[in-house]
């Protein structure tokens, strides 16, 4: 009966404890420490893929910044190359447009002094002739062979107002254009 007795402990009981603590002691020694090296390299492999993971990140973002900041120098590079392109072409249209102003003021003075030569030329033509047609006239109207010999002062005061009168004319003209 003292086989109900749960305080008094059987062999199997002792077996069982000493079987427990072979398994501890073996558990300990041997399977333990390669368990705990195994989740020793797991943790340092994880810690060196975060620390590259940090390192991946902090040269991404490096790299971002050194792209914005080469983008930056492109943009005003090219700000820079727009706004010299617009000076160059101010330049250019300015200097076209000098060119062409003095190419006109050339082709105008140019054709006033033609202008002006034909004008003279025309008067001088007209003058003579109309020395020539004041004689007829005075022929026909008096009737007898008018000298010009004797009369050139006349005919030489005639000539020199329609000089001035041409002349006072070419300059009025020449200043209602301007």
């Amino acid at each position: 009966m003292t086989a109900g007795i749960f305080i008094l402990p059987n062999a199997t009981f002792i077996f069982q404890l000493i079987i427990f603590l072979v398994l501890i002691y073996v558990v300990g020694r041997k399977i333990l420490p390669s368990i705990n090296a195994a989740m020793e390299q797991r943790q340092e492999r994880i810690r060196s893929s975060l620390d590259a993971a940090d390192q991946a990140r902090a040269d991404s973002m490096a790299a971002d910044d050194e792209r914005r900041v080469v983008l930056e120098e492109a943009r005003h590079s090219a700000r820079e190359v727009v706004a010299e392109a617009n000076r160059s072409a101010e330049a250019v249209r300015v200097d076209f447009q000098t060119r062409g102003q003095a190419a006109y003021e050339r082709i105008v003075g140019g054709a006033e002094a033609q202008v002006a030569q034909a004008r003279q030329r025309a008067v001088e033509e007209a003058a003579n002739r109309m020395g020539e047609i004041v004689m007829d006239v005075v022929e026909r109207v008096v009737g007898r062979r008018v000298s010009a010999e004797a009369h050139r002062d006349l005919i030489a005061e005639a000539v020199s107002a329609l000089r001035s009168d041409a002349t006072g004319g070419a300059a009025t003209s020449s200043g209602a254009r301007q």
